[in-house]
């Protein structure tokens, strides 16, 4: 199968994660090609094309005009299906009407018309089906991917502590993500603050504009920025709790790095945990509420709730990478036969 992935965003979060899992994993047996713009690194210099396997075919297009580009790389490598990935590459697609199938994930939520010009959509959480019900191609049901990771032994697990500024007895509350005012983590610093928890640990592991703001909220020296890690999935496993303090947040794919660890699991009610957290244990406090949160980091460092193994194995990577090439192969057929109609 010839397969086209379209993404236009810089750094490398969750959007860029799954796509380069899903192109890593579907390179063994199929022509993958990804379409990137050329400015593709973040500030700090992280790329996508830094995790993506060498037999990936990477074609870069113009910032300015990625149009042409687009175009020429679709009529050059002639791809059966083309996969677009957030807005931009989505609404560029949708503008070529190219001669293959289409099919988007929506990583967010229907954030312009072009979305609806899909032929399909795979839709990763249940909330934002409440945008398509004027769609009329196809909607897939697919989860966001995860590769489990492997457990680190207890003295990888003290230098994980170590590197965050925790000893063994410290109740080290860890935060994962891009350092934007979406996410929240002025809320979680200044309910960290607040809560006052005796011998508690912050880390934020991350990278982003926002980091000069925040660093300027600590009030302490708990508090430690451990900047973008190549390894922050392994970190998990070294929180005795996880927040997620977003504003918005369509899944969260941290949620799930986090649960995969074992560790307990803080979160806004924000679309995605809502719905998660009531298949999986965690807690929910309202979005922006620092007295909430506060009151909940109290009572969670009080419990010092035990790691329990759940069984996520309906968002391993085989198993989306096989409901996704299904859902290819579906697409391009009806494609197909839609041709032959005419």
């Amino acid at each position: 199968m010839r397969i086209m992935h379209t993404l236009f965003s810089s750094g490398f979060a969750g959007t860029e994660r799954a796509t380069a899992e899903m192109c890593n994993a579907c390179v063994t047996e199929h022509e993958v090609t990804l379409v990137l713009q050329k400015q593709h690194r973040a500030s700090n210099g992280v790329s996508i094309r830094d995790h993506l396997d060498d037999r990936v075919r990477v074609i870069e297009v113009s910032r300015w005009f990625p149009a042409w580009g687009l175009a020429r790389a679709i009529r050059d490598h002639k791809p059966e299906i083309i996969h677009t990935h957030l807005r931009k590459s989505t609404r560029l697609v949708a503008r070529l009407k190219p001669p293959c199938a289409t099919i988007s994930t929506l990583h967010m939520w229907v954030n312009g018309p072009h979305f609806l010009e899909m032929d399909g959509l795979i839709v990763i959480a249940q909330w934002q089906k409440k945008d398509l019900e004027r769609y009329r191609g196809r909607i897939f049901d697919i989860n966001e991917s995860l590769i489990p990771t492997p457990r680190v032994d207890a003295e990888q697990r003290r230098h994980l502590r170590a590197l965050a500024g925790a000893g063994e007895a410290d109740f080290l509350i860890g935060g994962v993500g891009r350092l934007a005012k979406s996410k929240g983590f002025d809320t979680l610093i200044r309910a960290f603050e607040q809560a006052a928890i005796p011998d508690a640990k912050l880390v934020i592991i991350g990278d982003g504009r926002e980091r000069k703001r925040l660093e300027q909220l600590v009030q302490s020296d708990r508090v430690r920025f451990l900047g973008f890690r190549p390894d922050a999935k392994a970190f998990y496993q070294a929180f005795d709790l996880f927040v997620s303090p977003s504003r918005s947040e369509p899944l969260g794919r941290v949620l799930f790095e986090a649960i995969d660890a074992g560790t307990p699991v803080l979160a806004t009610a924000t679309q995605g945990p809502s719905e998660i957290l009531v298949r999986y244990p965690g807690t929910l406090v309202p979005i922006d509420d620092v007295n909430a949160m506060s009151a909940a980091l109290r009572s969670l460092a009080t419990q010092k709730l035990a790691r329990v193994d759940h069984d996520l194995s309906a968002y391993h990577l085989e198993n989306v990478v096989r409901e996704t090439l299904h859902a290819y192969r579906e697409l391009i057929e009806a494609r197909g036969n839609a041709s032959v109609a005419r």
